[in-house]
């Protein structure tokens, strides 16, 4: 097991070197948010440009926790970090928009912000930004549509949740930030799997085996159709 996830890991360094050359870019930029799929990236860049990679730091009324998850990550492993804080962004921005009780409407304004930064710094170093969605959150469009979703290179997009576990241990990622419970951090003491209402366990089993009791299947059936508008280039007319 170990040499195939050297074989995963070697394979994700050249991939990301080929896309980044072919695009006459210099290196990768992604956002560092305290999480696992986060922290996976990071070292995999890492390792692929050495110092031509940048982590950043976006907290936008975040959980302190997570912004020092990712500063231990960046830190332990060598990579070049940037922090960045959003609040006030987010305030003026929401304070020229119309009210809204749509709690989700407004918390997907942080991750498009976070986009947003990741590009302006790409610009400004000839770099691409590295999203960091894994397979299971991509079947069930649970990522925000040109938010966490606007990037150029998904390297994890293939692998589904426990296969990216697999992958932190191997790159000895710390234990817990590997056993934390996933989180976009959109609102405090929101969690991916409370807001999906199925767990990645049940996720993981039906993208690989296909099989999930009748009514877990269903609901990630309908998320998977809900969410297909987020996983194509915008639609245009056949004439």
């Amino acid at each position: 097991m170990e040499v195939e996830i050297r074989e995963l890991c070697n394979a994700l360094v050249d991939w990301l070197r080929e896309k980044v050359h072919e695009a006459g870019a210099r290196g990768a930029v992604f956002g560092l948010s305290g999480g696992i799929d986060s922290a996976v990236v990071g070292v995999i860049c890492k390792k692929a440009f050495e110092e031509n990679c940048l982590g950043l730091i976006m907290p936008c009324y975040s959980d302190p926790k997570d912004e020092e998850d990712a500063i231990r990550v960046a830190e332990g492993f060598g990579i070049p970090y940037k922090k960045i804080v959003l609040n006030s962004v987010f305030d003026n921005f929401t304070a020229i928009l119309d009210k809204t009780d749509n709690k989700t409407a407004v918390a997907n304004i942080k991750p498009r912000l976070r986009m947003i930064t990741l590009y302006y710094y790409a610009a400004l170093n000839n770099f691409l930004v590295v999203g960091t969605g894994n397979k299971s959150e991509l079947t069930v469009g649970y990522f925000t549509k040109y938010g966490d979703g606007g990037v150029d290179l998904l390297p994890l997009g293939n692998l589904v949740k426990r296969q990216v576990r697999e992958l932190a241990r191997y790159l000895e990622i710390p234990q817990d930030i590997i056993e934390k419970p996933p989180t976009a951090g959109l609102w405090e003491g929101q969690t991916d799997e409370s807001e999906m209402g199925i767990t990645y366990d049940q996720l993981d089993e039906y993208i690989l085996t296909g099989k999930a009791p009748r009514e877990i299947e269903e609901k990630i059936r309908k998320m998977n159709l809900k969410s297909e508008h987020k996983r194509r280039l915008p639609l245009r007319p056949p004439f």
